[in-house]
């Protein structure tokens, strides 16, 4: 197994225990509390991806010009 494989699969696993948790016992301010966590998480894996997709641009352009 390759170094990125396994990396890969804990963070699948990261969210999907995220996913299979069992939420009927939280009450309204807990559902609230996660709710705006993982809003929270979303707007950074969106801000990585952006920034990501901008670095990859850039890189490209660089190497096209050479």
């Amino acid at each position: 197994m390759e170094p990125d494989e396994s990396l890969a699969r804990s963070r699948a696993d990261a969210a999907q225990k995220l996913g299979n948790e069992d939420i009927d016992a939280y009450s309204l301010d807990e559902l609230d509390a996660r709710i705006a966590l993982c809003r929270a998480e979303i707007a950074r894996c969106e801000a990585r991806k952006a920034f990501a997709a901008q670095h990859r641009l850039s890189a490209e352009a660089l190497f096209r010009k050479s």
